[in-house]
């Protein structure tokens, strides 16, 4: 375990890196990405020329015998729940960073930007089981004690299950939320799962991967371990043929993934975990804003 000194030191880190990203860059772009909940009632103020007739207060109007108009405002805050993928596969990267370590960066930038718009922010954490619910709730000192989850949590088993994560969520959040889910999706048939979950809620995917995942180096005898099952076994990298089929592979497993999101109808952005995600997450809220 950390000991408590260094982990504020990461959490301080993380913090200043990731408020200034969400102040700066992030912050607008959330706003015009992620609606509230929808028009909820303002005031009533004297009808003007070019008010919508069928905004008049009949009421009102009929009270003070002269036109007057229902004034309704976007009501912007929200719920937003992360959930995250804690499973073995996370601890991988080749890079300058594994992909739990830029999970836990982009989690931090959404809970800062989500804390600026006034939502509430939750997290579910999830292997191939339920590992960990943080209810949502509002406030700084609320996404510190995220922030520490994400860089102490431990998880109890190594595998990957979205349809158990998902179908969790859908039973604990009964309201609308947007939900992040932050994984490198190696797991099978939880297209149903998006499907259902996307269809009571606002649903993103951020696909989290690393180089190494999408091209096998030549660099002769090596043995591969799978984080999630432990199984062990040597490939020949400078063999051709098993480069060209890991790489058949990968494509396959890309092309799959493409089609789940697409007919889901679940957003997704592509991350890979040695790169900036500034890019990436900008480029999601972009396309979104673009569609309202």
């Amino acid at each position: 375990m950390t000991d408590t000194k260094t982990l504020l030191k990461r959490v301080r880190k993380i913090e200043i890196k990731t408020k200034g990203l969400s102040n700066q860059i992030f912050s607008g772009e959330y706003h015009s990405a992620f609606k509230g909940r929808g028009m909820a009632f303002s005031e009533v103020r004297e009808y003007q020329p070019g008010d919508e007739i069928r905004t008049i207060d009949w009421n009102v109007t009929a009270r003070f015998n002269k036109p007057y108009i229902k004034v309704f405002e976007e009501e912007r805050e929200m719920t937003v729940m992360l959930i995250v993928d804690v499973s073995g596969s996370g601890e991988f990267g080749t890079q300058s960073k594994t992909k739990q370590e830029q999970i836990i960066e982009i989690c931090a930038v959404l809970a800062f930007s989500a804390i600026q718009n006034n939502d509430k922010v939750g997290v579910i954490f999830f292997s191939d089981q339920i590992e960990k619910f943080i209810p949502p709730k509002k406030g700084k000192s609320h996404i510190l004690m995220i922030i520490r989850e994400l860089l102490e949590f431990k998880p109890v088993s190594s595998g990957t299950s979205i349809k158990e994560a998902l179908s969790y969520f859908n039973k604990v959040i009964k309201r609308k939320c947007t939900a992040f889910l932050i994984s490198d999706f190696i797991d099978n048939q939880f297209e149903d799962s998006l499907k259902m979950a996307n269809n009571k809620h606002d649903l993103v995917a951020l696909n989290i991967y690393d180089i190494r995942e999408e091209e096998l180096p030549d660099v002769g005898l090596i043995q591969l371990r799978d984080a999630e099952t432990g199984i062990q076994k040597w490939i020949n990298s400078s063999d051709k043929e098993v480069r060209l089929d890991f790489k058949k592979e990968v494509l396959r497993r890309k092309k799959m993934l493409e089609q789940i999101f697409r007919k889901s109808g679940v957003d997704v952005a592509n991350i890979p975990a040695h790169e900036s995600y500034v890019g990436p997450l900008m480029n999601l809220f972009k396309r979104r804003e673009f569609r309202r």
